[in-house]
């Protein structure tokens, strides 16, 4: 189920693109970025609303007003994250895409660090500038290859770390992951539909153009492999999960090829191959042997 869960969404990147490929936005059969996020969202919402209902009245207790706030903060920064991916998918390749996304990884502890004052493990600060080199050489060895959509990109795994660690820590202490999950794709749908009507030109044309991959990353990505993620991680060792789902960029890359026609030449896959490296040490890093730099006081 995980390695299901990290197929479809490296395939939902292709989707993010396709979706704006051929797409006139003079003759109504564009879709912009918000609009696309938005809709998305509130079909993943759908796929999770029944179960979020079983898991509400199975649940021994409601949830408190605080668990809402924080489940609506956590949809902003999902949103966030989202969008800015979004923008970034249509100015650069999904190659670049699914592996810049992984900067994620090494950012989770450090923000960790920032906001709790916990110290990751001394494997975080070389995976880092080993993400940092992956990207370097992903766009050939130049600075000046960094088109807007990878730094638009690279923006959003800020986020994307910033969305893993508040759900790591309020999945925990609300024991409610289906609840926080509608919730935050409502709040996704929500800014995302409000933001496309304030700037964007939103036409049936454009949503028709783009039905099937709005289906695809809505329903599949969001709603389906989100509620497969959480299930079958209850039954699978944290590091065979962190393991199995580093290979998203890896079909990102390869659904790319197959459907976009993308290649890389020796010098990015050398690139990418770093990037994925880098991230996959911090992931089985908790489960090695490995001294942290220090403790907070």
């Amino acid at each position: 189920m995980l390695l299901l869960t990290a197929m479809i969404w490296g395939s939902t990147f292709v989707a993010q693109k396709t979706a704006f490929i051929g797409a006139d936005a003079a003759l109504g059969t564009a879709i912009g970025p918000m609009f696309f996020t938005g809709i998305r969202f509130f079909l993943g919402a759908m796929v999770v609303l029944p179960l979020a209902l079983r898991e509400h009245k199975r649940a021994p207790t409601p949830l408190s007003k605080n668990h809402v706030l924080v489940f609506v903060m956590t949809g902003v920064v999902l949103f966030v994250a989202s969008a800015t991916q979004q923008i970034g998918i249509i100015d650069t390749s999904v190659t670049n895409a699914g592996f810049l996304t992984a900067f994620y990884v090494p950012l989770v502890p450090i923000l960790a660090l920032v906001l709790f004052r916990t110290w990751p493990r001394i494997i975080v600060w070389p995976a880092a500038v080993g993400c940092i080199g992956g990207a370097y050489l992903l766009n050939g060895g130049n600075l000046s290859e960094f088109s807007n959509g990878d730094y638009w990109v690279m923006l959003s795994a800020v986020f994307w770390a910033l969305h893993i660690t508040m759900v790591g820590i309020y999945v925990v202490r609300s024991d409610r992951p289906l609840a926080l999950a509608l919730t935050q794709f409502l709040i996704g749908g929500i800014f995302g539909t409000v933001l496309s009507l304030m700037f964007e030109v939103v036409s049936f044309s454009g949503v028709e153009n783009a039905m099937f991959e709005i289906f695809f990353a809505g329903v599949l990505s969001v709603g389906i492999a989100y509620t497969m993620q959480v299930v079958a991680q209850r039954h699978t060792h944290p590091a065979t999960a962190a393991i199995i789902m580093s290979s998203e960029m890896l079909f990102a890359a390869l659904f790319a090829a197959l459907f976009l026609g993308e290649r890389l030449d020796v010098m990015a896959l050398a690139g990418c191959g770093l990037i994925f490296i880098s991230a996959l040490a911090v992931e089985i890093a908790p489960y090695i042997k490995i001294g942290r730099l220090g403790k907070a006081k």
